[in-house]
C-alpha cells in the first residue's frame, strides 16, 4: 500500500482508496474545465443574447446568477460541482478513520526546533463553528477524542484530491509563489520573523521557511486539530515552524515583532468587521519596513463580469458566505484604513513558481499585472495567483 503524502504524516492507502480519489479528482477537473466551459458557452450563446433582446444588460454577477440559475446547464454544473466537493471529503475520510489511532498517537521522530502552543480556552469564531466551511463535515475545528488531529489529516488529504494537481507536488505552490515573489522582487529585504495567519496545516507556511532559511517562522490558526497535524507534519519534514492557536483579529504579539505578515486564501473566509480587525492587528505587529502580503481572490473591479459571477459561485453553494462581500471591497482602502500609506500599496499577479521555475518566474516579474480568466483560478493552462499588500513606513 502506498502512502498519501511524502512526509511522516502520510497514511497507508489501499488500491480502492487511490481509485476513489483519482475518480473524484478527475471529476473535479472535468467540472471546472469542461462543464464550466459549456456553461459559459450557454450564457454567451443563448442566455445573454435573449436578455439583450429585451434590453436587459447582464453586467453584475448577481444579474448573471439570476439569469442562469433556472437554466439546465447551470443546474447540472452546480449539482455536479457540489456533489464532487462533498465527495472529496468522503473519499479521504475512510482512510483517515482507519488510521485515526496511529495519527493521534504520532510523535515526530526528530525535534527540528518547531513548537506547538494550544489555548483550549480560546473562543472560536462563529464563521468557523457556525458552518461546515467548504462543505467539510465538522469544518476544521471538530475534535472527537483527546488530542485529536484528524481534521488536519482530512484537510491535507482532501487538498490533494480537490486541487487535481494544480497546487504542485507538495501542495505548497501558493506559499512558494508568494514567498519567492518577495525574495526575488525585493532582494535587499531580509526578514528575521515571519507570521502566517490562518495557516490551517501549514502547506503555505513552510515555503517561507525554505525561501528565508534564516528567518523565524510563526503560524497561527484558531483550530487545534489542524495545528496539531501541521506541527507534526512540519517536524517530520525537518522544517522548524512555531504553530500557535490564536485568532488573527486579536494577535497575542507585541507591537513591531514581525518583518512579514502573510496569509493565503484567508481574508475571504472572514466577515468584513473581522477583516478590518485583522488588518489593524497586522499593521500593529509589523516592524517599520515590514510587509503585509496576502494571496487572495482578485477584486471584482479588476475582473470581467462573467468571471466575477463564476468566482462568486462559492458564496452561494460552497459555504463561503463572506466571499462575495470581500471581493467587492477596495483592497487599497482596506489597507489604508488599517494604517498603511496609500503609496505603499503593492499588488501582483504571478505565474505558479513551482510549475514554471525560478528563471521564468523572475522574467514574469518584469511584466505588467495581468487580470484575465486564469487569474485566481486553478487551471492547467496556466493559473496566475494574485497577491496584494503594503509596506509599513
Amino acid at each position: 500500500m502506498h502512502r498519501s503524502h511524502e512526509h511522516g504524516m502520510g497514511i497507508p492507502l489501499t488500491q480502492e482508496d487511490r481509485a476513489r480519489r483519482a475518480f473524484v479528482s478527475s471529476l473535479r477537473s472535468h467540472v471546472l474545465q469542461q462543464m464550466s466551459a459549456g456553461l459559459r458557452d450557454h450564457f454567451e450563446g443563448a442566455v445573454a443574447p435573449e436578455h439583450a433582446k429585451r434590453g436587459d444588460k447582464l453586467g453584475e454577477p448577481e444579474k448573471i446568477h439570476r439569469a442562469l440559475r433556472g437554466e439546465f446547464p447551470f443546474k447540472a454544473y452546480s449539482s455536479v460541482r457540489t456533489a464532487a466537493q462533498e465527495m472529496v471529503f468522503d473519499v479521504v475520510s475512510d482512510a483517515v478513520d482507519r488510521n485515526r489511532q496511529a495519527l493521534n498517537e504520532h510523535n515526530p521522530a526528530a525535534d527540528c526546533g518547531g513548537t506547538l502552543t494550544l489555548h483550549p480556552e480560546l473562543d472560536l469564531p462563529v464563521n468557523v463553528t457556525g458552518i461546515d466551511v467548504h462543505l467539510a463535515p465538522g469544518s476544521y475545528h471538530a475534535e472527537y477524542q483527546d488530542q485529536d488531529l484528524c481534521a488536519g489529516a482530512v484537510y491535507d488529504n482532501s487538498i490533494e484530491v480537490f486541487a487535481f494537481g494544480q497546487f504542485g507536488q507538495e501542495l505548497n505552490d501558493i506559499g512558494s509563489t508568494l514567498a519567492n515573489y518577495i525574495r526575488l522582487a525585493y532582494p535587499e529585504f531580509k526578514p528575521d520573523r515571519i507570521l502566517d495567519c490562518g495557516c490551517t496545516i501549514g502547506h503555505n507556511t513552510l515555503p517561507w521557511a525554505t525561501a528565508f532559511p534564516d528567518a523565524e517562522v510563526h503560524a497561527i490558526d484558531v483550530a487545534a486539530p489542524v495545528l496539531r497535524y501541521g506541527h507534526a507534519r512540519a517536524q517530520s519534514m525537518g522544517i522548524p515552524v512555531h504553530f500557535r492557536q490564536m485568532n488573527a483579529t486579536e494577535l497575542e504579539f507585541g507591537d513591531g515583532e514581525f518583518d512579514v505578515v502573510f496569509s493565503s486564501m484567508f481574508m475571504h473566509e472572514l466577515p468584513l468587521k473581522d477583516i478590518q480587525a485583522y488588518l489593524r492587528e497586522a499593521y500593529r505587529v509589523l516592524k517599520p519596513g515590514g510587509v503585509l502580503w496576502q494571496m487572495e481572490l482578485p477584486p471584482m473591479d479588476a475582473m470581467p463580469d462573467y468571471e466575477n459571477f463564476y468566482m462568486n459561485w462559492d458564496t452561494y453553494y460552497n459555504n463561503e458566505p463572506y466571499y462575495g462581500t470581500f471581493r467587492r471591497q477596495d483592497y487599497r482602502k482596506l489597507l489604508t484604513d488599517a494604517g498603511f500609506r496609500d503609496g505603499d500599496f503593492i499588488e501582483a499577479t504571478m505565474p505558479r513558481y513551482t510549475f514554471v521555475g525560478e528563471e521564468a518566474f523572475k522574467a514574469a516579474l518584469a511584466g505588467d499585472n495581468t487580470f484575465d480568466t486564469l487569474t485566481g483560478r486553478m487551471d492547467p493552462k496556466g493559473t496566475r495567483w494574485y497577491g496584494f499588500g503594503a509596506w509599513k513606513a
